[in-house]
Formats: C-alpha cells, structure tokens, sequence
C-alpha cells in the first residue's frame, strides 16, 4: 500500500474514532526519543526524514521561519485549507496570520511528541499527538493523532497535506 493510500485509512480510521466518545479512549503519546525516528540506512529516505526533522523542529517548534528556503520550495504546495501554497505564503500564514515570533535559541533536541515518522519514495509522514477539548465536556480534554505528510523534491518539501479542517 503506498503512503497515500495509507495517510486516506488514518484519516477514515481518525475520523471514525473521533465519533466514538472521547473518554473511551487511551492517551496518545509521543516516544521517549523521537529523533531516533528521523533516520533511516537508505540514503534518500534519510535525507528526506532529516529535512522533515528540521521542518518540525527549526519551523514548527522554533518558528525560525527565516530559514524556510532550507527546508521548503518555493512552490511548496499547500492542502491545507488554512494557508495558501508557495514558500512566502506559508512563511506569511505562521508569521503574519498566527503571529508567531521566533524562539530566541532552539534547543538542541526537539521537544515536539512525536508517535511515528514513515517515509516512502518521496513522502514523509509524521504523526503527533494532539490534545482537544471533549466535546461532550469541555472541562475536560483528551488525545488524538494528528498528521503532516510532505512530498520532498530534492531534498525539501514541496507539498504538505494534514488533518486541517474548517469550523
């Protein structure tokens, strides 16, 4: 099954849990060394694990957004509902749209959770855990699975899918 196919079940299967009730189920949680996940002993899968390493790290937990011409496109097609495709867009979206402001030093490990990180050919997947408010009582919050999957073209992203939806 290739690694399209596989990210569409996890979005069904997702979906299909997130109808049952939230305290039903276990707590998802990140392994005790993700970094460990970002390697492989195939060359090309390595490359592009340890680019979406940085894109997880340096981008998404540090908000070195500066540094996106590293790791992303310039087209860097975007299916995410949220944000417009191209590098600049996306830079803008997190930057500007979200206001994030850079870390002043990013720590040497990464502190995302981090459950599994898959990669295939081109594409990379990442899964997360996510915490949500209970929609049965919003006192109360339990875990889910969260994902980013990017398609890399010579060593940096350029496309991205998740799990985003609009409310």
């Amino acid at each position: 099954m290739n690694v399209l196919k596989s990210a569409a079940w996890m979005v069904v299967a997702l979906a299909a849990a997130g109808a049952m009730t939230a305290s039903a189920s276990e707590p998802v949680v990140g392994v005790k060394d993700p970094e460990a996940l970002f390697t492989s002993k195939d060359p090309k899968l390595h490359r592009n694990k340890q680019a979406a390493y940085h894109i997880q790290k340096e981008l998404l937990e540090c908000n070195q957004w500066q540094d996106a011409d590293k790791y992303l496109t310039e087209a860097y097609h975007q299916h995410n509902p949220m944000a417009n495709s191209g590098r600049q867009a996306v830079v803008d979206f997190f930057t500007k749209v979200m206001g994030r402001k850079p870390s002043a030093t990013c720590p040497a490990k990464m502190q995302s959770k981090i459950v599994s990180v898959v990669a295939e050919g081109d594409y990379v997947v990442i899964i997360t855990p996510r915490e949500l408010k209970d929609p049965k009582d919003p006192t109360k919050t339990y875990t889910t699975s969260w994902f980013d999957q990017w398609r890399f073209v010579d060593g940096k992203a350029d496309e991205h899918w998740d799990g985003q939806v609009l409310q």
